[in-house]
């Protein structure tokens, strides 16, 4: 069985826009459900979604814990060997109290890239495939979270043009969100149903394509 580990924020979660139990759609609506659906029997999708988490940074407001960085070598030790490794990180960062562009954003996935690269947990130590997602751009109207994500909008807008040169370089494969899916007017920067079922069919259709190449 192969394995295909999912790492992400709240919109790996499954944070729904809609309503449902928890506040979090179903494990089969979410994009990591419709890509074990889509993969079939023989792959293992692991759904390692946190809402909240950041890419590299300690949130001094939502906790420590929320650092993407801390979390990802025990995750990666934790579920070895791993074939594929699909990272969609950055919406979080794109909150004003850090500050950050969207070159440190993308940077900041890079790093975590960086560290699964070294990691050595893909069959027989190899280096997993590696997925980079840029995820759809926060919308202008981000309601009562307006406010937290200042400037947000407009950085998410070049999100996906530094994720493309910084998989490229680190040779990652690369797929855009935000050419198609469109985040929920709802909130402003959370996924719909129906754009997780064409994100987790599109990140299947990726794999499939990677290692029909391979």
């Amino acid at each position: 069985m192969k394995s295909v580990v999912c790492y992400g924020d709240s919109n790996t979660w499954g944070y729904a826009t809609e309503p449902r139990p928890d506040g979090r759609y179903a494990p089969d609506e979410r994009w990591p459900g419709v890509l074990r659906r889509t993969l079939g029997e023989d792959w293992l999708v692991i759904e390692e979604g946190l809402p909240g988490r950041t890419t590299v940074n300690d949130d001094p407001v939502e906790g420590l814990e929320r650092n993407g960085r801390t979390y990802l070598l025990p995750c990666l030790l934790t579920h070895r060997p791993i074939d594929v490794f699909a990272i969609m990180l950055g919406t979080v960062d794109l909150k004003a109290r850090f500050n950050k562009t969207p070159w440190e954003i993308a940077a900041g996935v890079g790093a975590l890239v960086g560290i699964v690269k070294q990691a050595a947990v893909g069959p027989s130590g190899s280096t997993p495939l590696l997925i980079v997602i840029a995820p759809a751009p926060a919308l202008a109207d981000l309601k009562e979270f307006s406010d937290l994500f200042t400037g947000g909008h407009e950085k998410s807008l070049h999100l996906a043009r530094h994720y493309r040169d910084m998989a490229a370089s680190l040779g990652a494969h690369f797929i855009d969100a935000g050419a198609l899916v469109t985040s929920s007017p709802v909130d402003g920067f959370h996924l719909a149903p129906s754009a997780h079922a064409v994100l987790g069919r599109a990140v299947a259709d990726e794999i499939h394509k990677i290692r029909g190449s391979r």
